[in-house]
């Protein structure tokens, strides 16, 4: 009995796999790549090529990583665990802003250059849809039940709702100046806006369709992720990260990290958040818990990562 025992749990143990550590997938524009760096060891592990300056990415349920290319017009398909492309896809306009459907598809790209949204089919390689938005649309983010898509419409000052099935414009909310990046909470009740123009996140009631609140960052706010309650936002001219309780809005601290701070993402876990730094070249790390910067990594050429960028 005792070594059938001993026997099961050997063979339990055998198929108990350590979860694959994360990785973070940057696009570098000025150098032309995705530089895939491996979060336990802050260590770049891959750099994948990627013409047209990328600048917007985000990772599917999937694994699959969605990479736009606004001076190539194109969305590049990249397989995250291969770290190869798979496909571009080629896009008019400007293509910037992405976010994948719950699902894994479809993949939505925001157009700079025009007011509308893509809808993109990525296994056939095909768009297969648009939808109507404001002027020019950067951040795109899409609610946890799929049921709805914001895009945050910068020159309009405005985010604009967008019925994921039906691809009609059910709404146009009114926030700060010049939003650029948005996210949307776990609970798909509330959206926050970046607004470059104003310093200032707009926290919008997504049910409700309107802003509830404002709060002041640092200047030039470019995105905005959320961990552990907080919001974390990069303010790229002040070369900091502010951070503000979710619930009662009050700012809590200014981070320092590294030259001209854009995309930002949070762990799986909440107990990290990543910061792509521009003017850098780096990725900052910071504790989620005890907002101190614990590491950096460097990444290619003039990193944007806007997005969501953790695998």
């Amino acid at each position: 009995m005792i070594a059938r025992a001993l026997g099961a749990l050997c063979l339990l143990a055998g198929t108990l796999q350590p979860a694959p550590a994360e990785e973070a997938f940057v696009t570098a524009q000025d150098g032309n790549e995705v530089t895939v760096v491996d979060l336990a060891t802050a260590k770049p592990v891959a750099r994948i090529p990627v013409p047209g300056a990328p600048a917007g990415v985000a990772v599917a349920s999937d694994g699959a990583v969605y990479v736009t290319s606004p001076d190539g017009k194109a969305l590049t398909v990249i397989d995250g665990a291969a770290r190869a492309v798979r496909a571009r896809i080629p896009l008019a306009g400007g293509p910037l802003g992405v976010a994948v459907h719950p699902s894994g598809a479809p993949v939505y790209v925001a157009d700079w250059y025009e007011k509308r949204l893509f809808v993109v089919d990525p296994n056939g390689g095909r768009i297969a849809g648009e939808a109507k938005v404001g002027a020019s649309p950067s951040g795109v983010a899409v609610t946890p039940d799929g049921a709805t898509v914001l895009t945050a419409d910068r020159d309009d000052n405005a985010v604009s709702v967008i019925d994921a099935r039906s691809l009609e414009r059910l709404a146009v909310i009114p926030v700060g100046e010049r939003p650029f990046g948005v996210t949307i909470d776990p609970e798909g009740r509330r959206a926050y806006t970046a607004n470059v123009g104003s310093d200032d996140v707009s926290v919008v009631d997504i049910a409700g369709r309107r802003t509830v609140a404002t709060v002041k960052v640092g200047k030039r706010p470019y995105a905005v992720a959320l961990a552990g309650g907080r919001a974390f936002v990069t303010d790229q001219y002040g070369g900091t990260v502010t951070v503000f309780d979710a619930s009662s809005l009050a700012v809590l601290k200014t981070i320092p990290v590294g030259e001209y701070p854009e995309g930002i993402a949070a762990s799986r876990d909440g107990r990290r958040v990543y910061v792509a730094n521009w003017f850098s070249d780096t990725l900052s790390i910071i504790d989620a818990e005890t907002l101190a910067v614990v590491g950096t990594a460097a990444v290619g050429a003039g990193p944007r990562a806007f997005g969501t960028f953790i695998r």
